[in-house]
C-alpha cells in the first residue's frame, strides 16, 4: 500500500472509531437521561435509578469508554504502521 493510501486508510479508520465513540457518548449523555423521570420509580440502595444513572452509571461508562478508545486507537495505529514506539 502506498504511503498516501495508508494515511487515508488510517484516517478513515480513526474517523470511524471517533464517530462510534461520539455515538456512545451521546447515548449515555442524553438518551439515557431523557428517561430519568421514569427510572426514578426504581430504587437502588434507596436512591432513584434515574439519579444513579446520572451520578454514577454514565460516569462509569465514560471511564470505560476512555480505556476502550485508547486500546482501539492503538490497534488502528499499529495496523497502519503509525504507532508510537514503546
Amino acid at each position: 500500500m502506498s504511503e498516501p493510501n495508508k494515511v487515508q486508510a488510517h484516517w478513515a479508520a480513526t474517523q470511524r472509531l471517533t464517530y462510534i465513540m461520539i455515538g456512545i457518548w451521546a447515548f449515555f449523555s442524553f438518551f439515557i437521561h431523557m428517561f430519568a423521570p421514569a427510572l426514578n420509580s426504581i430504587k437502588i440502595l434507596g436512591f432513584p435509578l434515574g439519579f444513579y444513572m446520572a451520578a454514577q452509571g454514565s460516569l462509569i461508562v465514560f471511564v470505560a469508554q476512555l480505556f476502550w478508545f485508547s486500546g482501539a486507537q492503538d490497534k488502528v495505529d499499529r495496523q497502519y504502521g503509525m504507532a508510537e514506539d514503546d
